[in-house]
């Protein structure tokens, strides 16, 4: 709006680079009459940005500037060069500044205007290279959709000679079972050779009934044998005529130009994984490095439905990926692309992600941590179990039989609702280590009943085999189970099977805890192939929170969140 209009302002029309204010027709020209030096003031279309006419330092806003440094190539001035960050910089003059600059300016334009007709030529021969890569892309595209028709028309002669075959095998089986029909109908009262022996039966005249019987007495041994050993005359089934195409759609999924001159970049499956997020690490020869990646992924539906491929342009070897469906499996491809050539895609990845959200916490130091016997890290997400000199000093009242007590440590945040998945690795080291969930209730028996030694005997969750477990299969307010020398061993309960050989699995090297609050369901995962080890009841009528124990030497670290810091410090590691 018009700066200098009485109430209500008009449009403006021009602003005045000078008087840095905007005009409408007629204030302009009231403020700048002709024949004055206002005249010449400089004026553009309407517009906020004034720039100042007298150009001021950034960096000290009530100094001109009036001096250039050569090394940075930018106006300073006098106090830049005095104590600021240019001291130590070579300085000159504006006005040599501006002399050089304005004669390197000058020789560049001339020597532009000098190669006018090269540039025209280039621009010419441009042109002529446009044309050809239009006519030559055409000529692919041609090309391919040939080639592509051919497979075409293989897969139709295929199809319709699989499709006869099959068409041949249901018209023979069925003329074989009509027959077998038409066999048995004959059987029936009334109809064919039932029928036929029964009007034979009428016959009185002797020598003619003796000479029919006879064969008609074959046929209905005949008859009757088929009676007693009833067989189908053909099958059911076609599974012999099933179409094996795997092999051909893991070639056509490969299918590619000859020689794209890149070569392909290959997924690596133990660098990457999935928790709250998805890591895709991939890795390229040193000798073919390409200029940038595609990474591509998809949701993999279990009714097989194809859905379209994500893309994500990358310039390193490794991506996070955010904003995953929880419970879903994903597929993971990436191709590389040198200049305008790109690649084939990579084998696909497959990874499951977790049956919920992922929650985060830290060990609580301060509910029930016992400092003598667990040493805990700075970053709290790291837990190591320790004997130390009390337990050396208390020696003498360990007698045969006795074992020392479970040091227990939980999470520091609680859950009231909804599903939650954690994740943590025990250390192959550890001796006996017992993972799960725990009520607040129950955790405030186990951690104000200090003990320095217990029996297992006693001991209701104690990981050893005493009978005290089997007492009760019903929902409890914990649930915990053992992991320890390399071993994943499965509770007792009254579905599982007793014998110990079946209760032990290797232990897995990620082990990942789900827990349903609302259904009161736990269940423990194997990180690695995201697959349920174990799963029972849980009373969840109070606050549940994380709960670890460990008994003699081991360590548990929790498993970090996947983030962009994450994949940094992975790539300077």
């Amino acid at each position: 709006m018009c700066d200098l209009c009485k109430p209500p302002p008009q449009e403006s029309t021009k602003s005045c680079m000078d008087c840095s204010a905007s005009y409408c027709n007629e204030c302009f020209k009231i403020y700048h009459p002709w024949g004055t030096v206002k005249a010449q003031h400089e004026y553009v279309g309407p517009t906020t940005n004034f720039r100042p006419k007298i150009l001021m330092c950034p960096e000290h806003e009530t100094e001109r500037i009036n001096m250039y440094c050569e090394l940075c190539r930018r106006p300073v001035c006098h106090l830049c060069k005095l104590g600021g960050n240019h001291s130590n910089h070579r300085v000159t003059t504006m006005s040599s500044a501006y002399k050089t600059l304005k004669e390197k300016l000058s020789k560049d334009i001339d020597y532009l205007i000098g190669k006018e007709s090269q540039v025209k030529s280039q621009i010419s021969e441009l042109n002529l290279l446009m044309k050809e890569t239009e006519c030559n892309g055409e000529r692919a595209k041609e090309e391919a959709i040939t080639h592509f028709e051919k497979l075409y028309e293989i897969l139709e002669e295929r199809k319709s000679s699989v499709l006869k075959a099959i068409d041949a095998s249901k018209k023979l089986r069925l003329d074989k079972f009509q027959t077998q029909v038409e066999e048995y109908q004959g059987l029936l009262e009334n109809n064919g050779l039932v029928g036929y022996a029964q009007e034979v039966l009428k016959e009185t005249d002797q020598s003619c009934f003796v000479q029919t019987a006879k064969q008609l007495h074959l046929r209905i041994q005949k008859a009757t044998e088929s009676l007693k050993s009833f067989r189908p005359a053909a099958q059911t089934s076609f599974e012999d005529y099933v179409v094996n195409t795997s092999k051909q759609t893991e070639l056509l999924g490969e299918l590619s130009f000859f020689s794209s001159g890149v070569d392909v970049p290959e997924i690596n499956e133990e660098q990457s994984k999935v928790y709250n997020n998805a890591l895709i690490n991939w890795h390229h020869p040193e000798k073919d490095k390409a200029d940038s990646y595609v990474l591509e992924y998809r949701k993999v539906n279990r009714d097989e439905e194809m859905l379209s491929w994500n893309e994500i342009e990358v310039c390193g070897t490794s991506k996070v990926i955010s904003d995953l469906e929880s419970n879903c499996n994903y597929a993971f491809r990436v191709r590389a692309y040198k200049g305008s050539i790109c690649s084939p895609c990579s084998r696909e990845l497959i990874l499951h992600t977790p049956p919920a959200p992922v929650f985060s916490f830290l060990f609580d130091e301060k509910c029930g941590y016992n400092n003598e016997r667990l040493l805990l890290n700075l970053k709290r997400d790291r837990v190591e179990s320790r004997a130390g000199f009390n337990l050396l000093l208390a020696a003498e009242r360990i007698q045969v039989g006795y074992y020392t007590s479970l040091d227990y440590i939980i999470g520091d945040v609680g859950i009231t609702k909804g599903k939650h998945f954690w994740a943590f690795r025990v250390e192959p080291y550890s001796y006996l280590v017992k993972v799960g969930v725990a009520s607040s209730d129950k955790l405030q028996e186990w951690l104000h009943s200090p003990r320095d030694a217990v029996s297992p005997r006693y001991e209701q969750d104690s990981g050893h085999d005493s009978g005290s477990e089997d007492a009760c299969f019903d929902s409890q307010p914990f649930t915990l189970v053992t992991i320890g020398m390399k071993k994943f061993f499965i509770p007792k309960s009254a579905t599982s099977a007793s014998e110990p050989e079946n209760r032990v699995l290797p232990m897995p090297t990620s082990i990942g805890i789900f827990l349903d609050y609302d259904k009161g369901r736990v269940a423990f995962y194997d990180m690695d192939h995201m697959k349920c080890l174990y799963e029972r009841q849980v009373d969840c009528s109070h606050t549940m929170y994380p709960a670890f124990a460990l008994m003699g030497s081991g360590g548990i670290q929790l498993e970090e969140p996947i983030t962009a810091k994450y994949l940094e410090y992975q790539e300077d590691m």
